[in-house]
């Protein structure tokens, strides 16, 4: 980072004042404290910091030490405490006729569920899953929306101490066989359908193909037919809500990687580390009041749908929303649903500016805040959040990933915007940038690398009984420090730019350039709303290196355009990464949580087989894989 880029949101003295993290600060002792300080506190004296969180906010029991080893892998958290995630979310302040959540799906309008509805119903699953037989270990995979009632059994099957693992409807059955056949669960809770675009989607018999290949017991809920429960599964309105007390890493959840180029990896979450980093994030980070209402638009087989479950740990409310965000769709939702603060992805951002979207035309609109993560947040993205939605709007990106469930770097109500960037490391998570050698860079691109254990890092994967897989994932590159696979520039001012998976990099003539930072240059021409670029080997040890650009409708790939996306990468990345064909597509082929499919592309253009290469049912677009490689073939061999 040569150059400082401008700040376009500071908070106001009154916000510092009245933030959660200043009042937190205060009470840990360090009243005044800046954020760099207390950040730094909080990765030097984790025992401090953690044990912090866990008084602070409530957490039942006495929590003992907070480590009782501090080495990665094998960290071991508060080895004396125990816990219950879902005792914790549901035993908390909330009266009965409070409201804990609004939802609102293409198949119903805008609903809310108080917390007296939320136990009541989260009760009642507990009882139909006992009677089901489903005890403390057993799994309990879900193939559910998201919905009031997908919320209500993942706290009942915490409350058990069985572990939850879900996939979205929109999954194909074979890519759900292929996560829930790993853990075996006792019971498939399964939706008959859903609506999506105006078009209603069956699930019915995919639910029975998988129950059958997964041995599982299947449970049906009606969203499509509005009939819900099936009859009888439902204990009566009087249940019993009782919580087992759990050791601190007793498995909460199953979360899996995508899945694309093989068996998706299982990740096991534990219930106290998931606890403490959604409270730290909901109550800190996000600084959730009792006036906010937070709306995340996610589907069930994303992390980001385990995050907004995690914001009932606040003093706010959450918004669920099933359906197609097209158009005007969720701008029309946080108008009517009063959302305060809105979550995001970067490419929704990048789709509503080019298609010339104005979200206060006809509403009266009460966003505070928008959060925006699954890839970069552009420059471009942050100035026209800024100009749509007010001066006074905090934008805040994030960075994580499933493997913690959180977000490594991110929000800071407490400290400025600067264009483009993210604000800061979240507290706890000792993030660094580091060149091959293990050296820390300051204003350079390096691995991003964590130096110290979090509570929300992986308990194992599932069926990964010496721990192998779990160190070559994230400890092989450097020895007792996790390496998450993506680049980060860290500036002296501690903020942050992403630059793509660290695995996704082009070299061309020794200079390496993360695949985020060519996709950020080709973005800023207005008629490009989505892009894939890749380095493909040819027989001759030579890199064949296209763009393949989605256009806006309406636009033409010319040669003008060529050479204006030329430039723009020239000018904004490096000569040497200029494209050496420019080709037009009808979408970019990614997974079902959003990724492009940059490498299994690239080897089925090396000479891989397709059907070896890629699981067709962890896409979203299945079709646009063909499109594709046919589009990327036609170009190389002409």
């Amino acid at each position: 980072m040569t150059t400082t880029p401008p700040i376009i949101w500071t908070p106001t003295p009154a916000q510092i004042e009245d933030a959660a993290l200043t009042r937190f600060a205060t009470a840990v002792g360090l009243p005044g404290a800046s954020y760099e300080q207390l950040w730094q506190w909080s990765v030097d004296d984790l025992d401090g910091f953690w044990t912090a969180i866990w008084r602070q906010f409530g957490v039942a029991g006495e929590p003992g030490p907070a480590l009782g080893s501090r080495t990665m892998p094998g960290t071991e958290w508060f080895p004396q405490a125990t816990v219950n995630y879902a005792g914790h979310l549901l035993q908390g302040d909330h009266a009965d006729d409070a409201v804990a959540l609004h939802h609102a799906s293409e198949l119903a309008e805008p609903g809310v569920w108080t917390w007296g509805a939320l136990r009541e119903r989260t009760a009642r699953i507990r009882a139909g899953l006992l009677a089901h037989g489903v005890g403390r270990g057993d799994r309990v995979a879900a193939y559910l929306p998201n919905l009031p009632d997908t919320i209500a059994a993942l706290l009942a099957t915490a409350s058990l101490g069985a572990i939850w693992t879900c996939a979205a409807p929109e999954f194909g059955p074979s890519a759900v066989i292929d996560r829930f056949a790993q853990v075996r669960p006792t019971v498939l809770l399964a939706v008959d359908g859903y609506r999506y675009g105006g078009k209603d989607v069956p699930r019915g018999d995919e639910a029975a193909e998988i129950a059958d290949a997964i041995g599982a017991r299947l449970v049906r809920f009606g969203h499509l037919d509005g009939s819900g429960w099936e009859p009888g599964f439902l204990g009566p309105a009087d249940a019993a809500l009782e919580f087992a007390d759990l050791p601190f890493a007793h498995p909460l959840w199953i979360l899996y990687s995508s899945g694309t180029t093989g068996l998706p990896k299982p990740i096991v979450h534990g219930h106290g580390g998931i606890l403490l980093e959604q409270l730290k994030i909901a109550r800190l980070h996000t600084d959730l009041s009792p006036d906010d209402r937070m709306l995340w638009f996610t589907t069930t087989g994303w992390m980001m749908w385990n995050h907004l479950v995690g914001m009932l740990l606040s003093e706010g409310q959450i918004v669920l929303y099933d359906g197609s965000p097209a158009g005007d769709a969720l701008w029309d939702l946080c108008d009517r649903t009063g959302v305060t603060v809105f979550g995001t992805s970067a490419a929704f951002v990048d789709a509503a500016r080019k298609s010339g979207i104005r979200p206060r035309n006809g509403r009266e609109l009460r966003i505070r805040a928008v959060g925006s993560t699954g890839s970069p947040l552009a420059p471009e993205g942050f100035a026209w959040l800024r100009e749509q939605l007010g001066d006074d709007t905090w934008i805040f990106s994030i960075s994580g990933g499933t493997d913690v469930c959180t977000a490594f770097v991110g929000g800071v109500p407490t400290l400025p915007v600067h264009l483009g960037e993210l604000q800061a490391p979240a507290l706890g998570a000792k993030v660094e940038a580091w060149d091959p050698d293990g050296r820390r860079l300051i204003g350079e691109v390096g691995e991003l690398v964590v130096t110290e254990p979090m509570p929300s890092m992986p308990v194992a994967f599932w069926g990964d009984e010496d721990g192998s897989r779990l160190r070559e994932a994230y400890f092989e590159t450097y020895p007792g420090v996790w390496r998450h696979g993506d680049w980060i520039e860290i500036s002296d001012r501690r903020t942050a730019v992403i630059h793509g998976r660290s695995d996704a990099t082009i070299n061309r003539g020794g200079v390496r350039m993360g695949t985020a930072e060519i996709y950020r240059a080709v973005l800023t021409a207005d008629e490009v709303v989505d892009a894939l670029v890749l380095d493909v080997p040819r027989p001759d040890g030579s890199l064949w290196m296209p763009l393949l650009v989605v256009l806006r409708p309406g636009a033409t790939l010319d040669n003008e355009l060529r050479a204006a996306l030329r430039r723009h990468v020239r000018e904004r990345c490096s000569p040497r990464h200029v494209p050496d064909a420019v080709i037009a597509i009808e979408a970019v082929p990614r997974t079902l949580s959003g990724k492009a499919l940059e490498l299994p592309i690239k080897r089925i253009l090396a000479g891989a087989d397709p059907d070896a290469v890629v699981k067709r049912d962890a896409l979203a677009n299945p079709d646009a894989l063909d499109a594709v490689v046919a589009a990327a073939r036609a170009a190389l061999t002409g």
